[in-house]
């Protein structure tokens, strides 16, 4: 019972700060650590003992789906080479850095350093997500961020269990074979990904309850990861594939008052997730560094010198791979801001506490792994000075570097891509007059709300300015009006599509007018 009170009121701590965190304004993830922390240096906090399984299993599944789900198809094909270079050759560079600084700077001997280096290698799909929300991001930056976080999980999870295997069975280090089970890892979880989401898009298409929709919605992340692991392949990969997949497709599946629920569904599951998990770190670390010996008293100072390293070397990493890239662009002078940006949003967070977690408690002869209290503290605290600076400075790096798309451009393009399905809409009424196919007083009424969005995104062209509105029409019980606005949202629908293949709008403007349209269906059909 004690336990179950422990929990919910975690749930409740963590929702509130949440809460605050966004009507302040500030990023929730750092906000949340910071309350996790005050709470666990309380006297009489009871001791909160975070188990692997339950972060790996429970929490991970649905936030990397959802954040995979947020990713744009369209930005992702145009990013796959750097997002390639920075999953694999950073983490590598980053791993080997860590561990020989840790090395030089900590008690910790050579193989439990390299373990530190592979938990700590790869950023946190997680924490990226959390933090890039509220920011303004060009998409390909924003997606060049978020791709890396969520693919570089294969290369981070091969160099963790090499290193494992060599400080625990004190075997040596076996690259050939580590390039075989990378392989397998990032291969299998592709495939086992992508033929789920095959399976649950033909059952999604053939489904049109509310309840069953929202219940395969909610088990598909858990599945990937689960069939996966079974398979001994990755299932945060297969998890992100998964939802990578669907994510391009959610449109196309389901009708609006679906997606609409499923929308508020998972919100409020991820959510919840991100409060609690965020919550989590910052109540782990005061426990574990009373778990460390006396000659580990100095581990701020190894955590701020691993830090330190992890963004040297993501810096030194990003400069030339962001002159190859602006130079293949047409760019004939370097930009220092993108990869200042891009270096500053890598930050760690749940992945590699539970990688760290997952580390064995005993060597294969049966002895204690002694260092393993040490990297723990390294780890989450690590994660913690991340997102605490990184996460409260992120937004101002942001702004001052330039590259954060004014509210002016997404006012603009919005309310241009508004005039284009005004006019799509317009041209289906003028079929239907000619056709009289529909009595003119419905026209007439439908011709003048369409004119009326039409000459509010004019306005908005002209003044960006102006507070958002829908624009909508007085809903009306008259059925031939419901039938035929239905019909042009259709055609509004198919109009919004097109924008988007056409590059001509973001896939954040395409999301935003999709779910306007499908807002006022579901009032349709509720009238």
């Amino acid at each position: 019972m004690r336990s179950v009170g422990t929990v919910l009121s975690l749930v409740v701590l963590a929702t509130v700060v949440a809460t605050f965190a966004r009507r302040w304004r500030i990023p929730a993830p750092s906000l949340l650590v910071v309350a996790g922390l005050a709470v666990a240096l309380l006297p009489g906090t009871p001791h909160i003992q975070i188990s692997p399984d339950v972060i790996g299993l429970v929490v991970l599944p649905p936030l990397l789906y959802a954040s995979a789900e947020e990713l744009s198809w369209r930005e992702l094909r145009a990013v796959w080479k750097p997002v390639g270079v920075l999953s694999v050759g950073l983490v590598m560079a980053s791993a080997a850095a860590v561990g020989a600084v840790a090395t030089l700077v900590t008690p910790l001997p050579w193989q439990m350093a390299l373990v530190l280096g592979a938990v700590l290698a790869s950023t946190d799909p997680v924490a990226v997500t959390a933090l890039g929300r509220r920011l303004a991001l060009p998409p390909k930056v924003q997606v060049l961020v978020q791709a890396e976080s969520l693919f570089n999980d294969a290369t981070s999870l091969v160099l963790f269990r090499v290193a494992v295997s060599v400080a625990v069975a004190s075997a040596a280090a076996d690259w050939g074979a580590a390039g075989s089970e990378f392989v397998l890892l990032a291969g299998g979880g592709t495939v086992i990904g992508a033929v789920l989401a095959g399976v649950v898009t033909l059952i999604r298409r053939r489904t049109e309850d509310p309840v069953l929709e929202t219940v395969i919605a909610l088990v598909t992340p858990y599945a990937a990861y689960v069939l996966a692991e079974a398979a001994h392949t990755s299932g945060v990969t297969s998890v992100v594939v998964a939802g990578v997949v669907l994510g391009g497709r959610g449109d196309r599946l389901t009708n609006a008052r679906i997606r609409l629920q499923l929308h508020a569904v998972y919100g409020t599951v991820v959510f919840l997730l991100e409060s609690v998990v965020f919550s989590l770190i910052g109540l782990a670390l005061p426990a574990q560094v009373r778990a460390l010996s006396d000659g580990d008293r100095a581990w701020p100072l190894y955590a701020l010198a691993v830090a330190a390293t992890l963004v040297a070397v993501r810096l030194l990493w990003l400069v030339p791979l962001s002159a190859v890239v602006q130079r293949q662009g047409g760019g004939r002078r370097m930009n220092w801001r993108m990869p200042l940006v891009l270096t500053w949003a890598g930050t760690r967070g749940v992945v590699p506490l539970a990688a760290a977690l997952s580390i064995p408690v005993a060597t294969a002869h049966g002895g204690a792994l002694s260092q393993r209290p040490l990297v723990l503290v390294l780890t989450t605290s690590v994660v913690v000075v991340t997102l605490v600076v990184q996460g409260f400075t992120l937004a101002p790096v942001v702004q001052r570097s330039g590259i954060a798309l004014e509210p002016d451009h997404t006012d603009r393009e919005e309310a241009s891509a508004r005039c284009r399905l005004a006019g799509a809409g317009i041209r289906r009424l003028d079929e239907l007059a000619e056709l009289e196919a529909a009595p003119d007083v419905v026209l007439d009424r439908l011709r003048r709300g369409l004119n009326a969005r039409l000459d509010d995104a004019r306005d908005r062209l002209a003044d960006s300015d102006d507070d958002h509105g829908d624009g909508a029409p007085a809903e009306s019980a008259d059925l031939a009006y419901r039938q035929l606005r239905r019909d042009l949202i259709a055609v509004e629908s198919k109009e919004l599509r097109l924008l988007y293949d056409e590059h001509a709008i973001s896939d954040t403007t395409r999301r935003r007018l999709q779910r306007s349209l499908d807002l006022e269906e579901a009032r349709l059909a509720d009238a």
